[in-house]
């Protein structure tokens, strides 16, 4: 019987020890802002009840759903008449588990669930992979990581300035300088929309406005009017989606309708920004930002890299009862989203990892013979001890191998223990990069690598 060669499932990706470093380097920065702002980490299972995840995400997202067989003779219960009656129907008969999609529906199941024991509001993070039966492509995974923050059970306009302030923390730790947060207002959308004329269609309206970067400002007017908008209204509709004056936009949109709520809300929002001018803070309001989810209700926002071409790395906005599909009412919430993937993929195109976080080891501890090999076993727990990466090559082989060892995983310096070392209590300690190499003692190498 011949052997398949080994693959991984489409959309699947492995990473290897220099990838997985840079990742864990990005969540790390994350999830300690996180924890500053004062957000409690939450896990969920990988699996959902499908009837916890189907009807949340549109049609679209319930075809995307991973579903997972039933254990056991999963046709046993099924008749001829439910192959008749098509795969809908055949699939909830032999599936009643999924892959989670996001981490935000099992966020809010969670809430619901334990609504009795959380107080409000409650703030969570939530570091975990999803998957989306998605046609794989670049930038598109199968399987893929969240780094969510949400504040749930606030309305208060400070939540949008603070997780504005976490963006902006979060990127001065990877030293990300080229991007902006766009901010709009889907009450502003929805004024807009009425205000060329159609009323009852806000989503749709939304819908074009969300394409505007990618079929241009003549083709999204196009599709307003076919909905029905008015073209003299829709034109000065046009000026303010493509206009970067943020006290010009809300002047505008105040004299169109000012008493909207998500007008009064973005002048809060900027007026509290106010007292943040030290940070520097790059935010702008861009009216023809939507974003595609439809549960959004308030404040939605999105951050772009500036120097690279890549689409938006952090996305959300706020959503008004979620939690009311599985009966908890009148909960409102706000969260934003890390795109890990994308931000790997901007802070690698502009060098900024530190050079040290692919680095296994500090040191590597090579020798002459067994009896040498055995005193490095307790000169390697003694350099762990003091908090040194350390490590001794295992067995006894020919130096010359053991110094190849050190090259290939690019251990900075080696140790090197002979009966001389062994007798003196002095340790050759080599640069692997220069070649220099001097004898030191445990300690005075302790006090090299800690100082």
């Amino acid at each position: 019987m011949s052997k398949s060669k080994p693959s991984l499932p489409r959309g699947t990706r492995d990473f290897g020890p220099e990838v997985s470093a840079k990742r864990s380097y990005i969540i790390d920065k994350i999830k300690k802002n996180f924890i500053k702002y004062g957000f409690s980490q939450l896990e969920t299972p990988s699996m959902e009840n499908l009837s916890t995840l189907t009807g949340k995400y549109g049609d679209e997202g319930d075809q995307l759903l991973f579903k997972i067989l039933n254990s056991g003779d999963y046709l046993n219960k099924t008749s001829e008449d439910d192959y008749e009656r098509g795969s809908k129907h055949l699939t909830s008969k032999i599936a009643d588990k999924g892959l989670r999609y996001d981490l935000t529906v099992p966020f809010a199941r969670f809430v619901v669930m334990n609504q009795h024991e959380i107080s409000f509001p409650f703030k969570r993070f939530q570091i975990q992979p999803v998957w989306r039966a998605d046609r794989p492509q670049k930038g598109r995974y199968r399987e893929f990581y969240q780094c969510d923050a949400d504040i749930i059970g606030s309305n208060g306009i400070w939540n949008e300035v603070e997780l504005t302030l976490l963006f902006n923390d979060v990127f001065n730790d990877l030293s990300l300088e080229d991007y902006i947060i766009k901010v709009n207002h889907r009450e502003i959308l929805f004024m807009l929309a009425e205000y060329v004329g159609l009323k009852g269609k806000e989503v749709p309206f939304c819908a074009e406005i969300d394409k505007l970067d990618k079929i241009g400002s003549e083709k999204v007017v196009e599709n307003v009017l076919a909905l029905g908008g008015d073209a003299g209204r829709m034109s000065e509709v046009m000026i303010l989606l493509t206009s970067s004056d943020v006290n010009q936009l809300i002047d505008k949109v105040k004299s169109i309708a000012p008493e909207n709520t998500g007008v009064k809300e973005i002048m809060q929002y900027f007026e509290s920004l106010d007292q943040f001018k030290d940070k520097n803070l790059k935010v702008d309001l861009d009216l023809s930002l939507a974003r595609g989810l439809s549960y959004y209700t308030g404040m939605i926002y999105e951050v772009k890299p500036t120097s690279v071409q890549m689409g938006s790395i952090c996305g959300g906005g706020r959503y008004d009862n979620l939690t009311g599909v599985f009966g908890l009412q009148g909960i409102s919430g706000i969260g934003i989203s890390f795109g890990l993937d994308r931000i790997y993929d901007v802070m690698e195109e502009l060098n900024l990892f530190p050079e040290k976080i692919t680095q296994r080891l500090d040191v590597l501890i090579v020798h002459f013979n067994i009896e040498n090999l055995k005193h490095g076993q307790r000169i390697v727990m003694d350099l762990r001890e003091a908090g040194i990466k350390a490590d001794l090559y295992p067995e006894s082989d020919k130096i010359k191998k053991q110094f190849n060892y050190a090259d290939k995983i690019q251990a900075p310096y080696t140790l090197i223990i002979g009966d001389n070392e062994m007798e003196s209590g002095e340790y050759m300690l080599k640069d692997m990069q220069s070649g220099e190499q001097k004898p030191l003692k445990l300690d005075e190498i302790i006090q090299l690598f800690k100082g």
